[in-house]
């Protein structure tokens, strides 16, 4: 059911609150701008799906919607369709890299949730449809500072370790424990196998409070690069 209420379409004129050539064209190009916006902010950083699949799916939620509209659906069949098939592209786009580490999470929500914008788009719900932009793009450009903010300052953290020798692990080992940090998991990497290198993913805890008070886990990373036997290590994200 169209929002007859929405402040935009009463702004727009009564045209807009039904399905006609015009409001047709309106809902498709709002549904594209804002799947523009989200899908270069993703682009912008090289992320799985870029800016034509947020376009793609964004469209589909959106003449989903207005097909429904169309056929005058009392259950909203090709919605929810949409949002399934939606849901599956997402979930698809979720890959792992060579390092064992989870890529594309927030890419597959994006993903997701610009099909639910998508949806209100379709529907003619101008005003939701763009404070769930806004929320969706806040989330996803402004968050990620937060997050890496309160991740630097947690007492967990696990690095991506390359050793120049698998006899090297011993040294590594202890000097952690030196350090005042805690290693509560170490795991062999296989995909480094005929590198030459021996490359592990390593769960560490800083255990010390002096420690913890005065040092960040880059700060930790950047010190572990100064030994001789590491050829590599990274805190992973």
């Amino acid at each position: 059911m169209l929002f007859a209420s929405d402040p935009i379409a009463k702004l727009l004129g009564s045209w807009s609150t039904y399905l006609n050539v015009y409001s047709v064209i309106l809902r498709i190009l709002f549904a594209i701008v804002i799947a523009s916006i989200v899908g270069c902010e993703r682009s912008s950083k090289r992320h799985s799906a870029g800016l034509r699949t947020f376009i793609v799916i964004t469209l589909a939620s959106a003449l989903s919607a207005m097909a429904d509209l169309g056929f005058g659906s009392t259950v909203p069949i090709i919605s929810a369709a949409a949002i399934v098939s939606a849901a599956m592209i997402s979930g698809n786009s979720i890959l792992f890299s060579s390092k064992s580490q989870i890529k594309g999470l927030t890419t597959s929500a994006g993903l997701w949730a610009c099909s639910v914008i998508g949806l209100e788009a379709g529907a003619g719900c101008y005003t939701l449809t763009l404070i769930s932009a806004f929320a969706l793009i806040f989330c996803i450009s402004t968050l990620p500072r937060v997050e890496k903010i309160l991740k630097n300052r947690s007492n967990h953290f696990e690095v991506h370790l390359e050793l120049k020798n698998s006899s090297n692990l011993q040294d590594f080992v202890t000097t952690i424990r030196k350090l005042g940090l805690k290693i509560d998991d170490i795991e062999s990497n296989p995909a480094y196998l005929n590198s030459g290198l021996s490359v592990y993913s390593v769960s560490m805890t800083i255990r010390e409070r002096d420690y913890e008070k005065y040092k960040h886990h880059h700060d930790i990373v950047q010190a572990l690069r100064s030994l001789d036997y590491i050829y590599h290590i990274e805190e992973m994200n």
